[in-house]
């Protein structure tokens, strides 16, 4: 019952921010852990980052410093805000919620592309 909708993934030039949103559906979303993951082109799926139901957040050691996520519990609303973007970051961006009641919950996943 809970459905994640992901938006603000595109074309962006090396250098250039972009904003990922993830809009949960659901009763339960200040409870749950919400994560971005990202998944390149032949390769696995690899942790992004992570915020807590406490707002504690966690990143992958090499996005440290140009990536941030953030929560907003009235809103239902996880953010990615990645800057300073590079080619290797081009990838599928996914959301995942995790909660005792439902387990992990993947969105559909919006595409990044980074050019020179």
């Amino acid at each position: 019952q809970v459905q994640l909708v992901e938006s603000g993934g595109g074309l962006v030039q090396a250098g250039g921010s972009l904003r990922l949103s993830c809009v949960a559906s659901g009763n339960t979303f200040s409870r749950n852990v919400m994560a971005w993951y990202r998944q390149a082109p032949g390769k696995q799926r690899e942790f992004v980052a992570v915020v807590t139901a406490g707002g504690t957040t966690n990143y992958a050691d090499s996005l440290k410093g140009r990536f941030t996520i953030s929560r907003d519990n009235a809103k239902n609303t996880m953010w990615l805000q990645m800057n300073n973007l590079k080619p290797e970051d081009t990838a599928i961006y996914y959301c995942k919620a995790t909660g005792p009641m439902f387990g992990s919950i993947w969105g559909q996943g919006t595409q990044v592309t980074v050019s020179s």
